[in-house]
């Protein structure tokens, strides 16, 4: 799955970027002095963006925790399914086992919704126009694939969802007015002040890349949950993890 760049920084690197950037703006931006109207909106604003956001990062994080459960069904099926190998003969349990193999490789390397499509349909072919002595087994593997292809249905189903354009747009257009409000609000304080606001920004910028990496699933919650499937090719289908 190919996404831009920026998606791949981690964010512990984005927190000291972004960090210093905003102390930096802090320290240079002149300070205006709002009127009571103007910071009853920047009330109003910021409470409709941690209103907003909130929901939308549990969504997507129980969005993650799905995706890990399914590929863990997934991969519990697949394994089965290469022990029921050893009851064929070689010749077939060694075509099988490699199809499976490659298709599990395809999965791991695009890691999109239909990753594995055509793999998974040459294995589910090869049952059906099998002829030889072990129709019975083959038989049983074809039930196990089609049964398995529920999971690959929902893997397909939570993958696709992700945060709509018109949510981005909202949550834009909120963070936007926030951090304007912030930066631009007149410090005469200590200097430590500038550290604050700095911190401040940072928090509510790191809210939305966090936001980012778990809708394109970069995030690494979401990079842990191919471990299962990276555990059973290692292992040579010994082991899930």
């Amino acid at each position: 799955m190919k996404h831009f760049f920026l998606t791949k920084i981690r964010l512990s690197t984005y927190f000291w970027i972004l960090f210093f950037v905003f102390l930096a703006l802090s320290v240079a931006l002149p300070g205006y002095k709002f009127d009571p109207g103007a910071l009853t909106l920047f009330s109003v604003n910021s409470f409709l963006y941690g209103f907003y956001i909130a929901p939308i990062l549990g969504a997507q994080k129980s969005r993650i925790e799905e995706l890990h459960r399914i590929i863990r069904a997934e991969s519990n099926a697949l394994f089965s399914l290469v022990l029921h190998f050893k009851k064929l003969p070689k010749l077939e349990r060694n075509k099988l086992q490699s199809m499976v193999s490659l298709y599990i490789h395809v999965k791991l390397h695009r890691k999109t919704a239909t990753a594995g499509e055509k793999e998974y349909e040459e294995l589910i072919s090869y049952c059906i126009d099998y002829k030889g002595e072990s129709s019975q087994q083959i038989e049983k593997t074809l039930d196990a694939l089609i049964a398995n292809q529920q999971n690959r249905t929902n893997f397909g189903m939570q993958a696709d969802n992700k945060v709509f354009a018109n949510e981005w747009q909202i949550m834009a257009i909120l963070f936007s007015i926030t951090l304007g409000f912030i930066l631009f609000i007149n410090i005469t304080g200590a200097p430590i002040l500038h550290v604050v606001r700095a911190l401040l920004c940072t928090g509510l910028t790191m809210l939305i890349l966090i936001l980012i990496k778990l809708n394109t699933l970069t995030h690494k919650k979401a990079k842990q949950m191919w471990t299962p499937l990276k555990k059973l090719v290692d292992t040579n289908f010994y082991r899930i993890d």
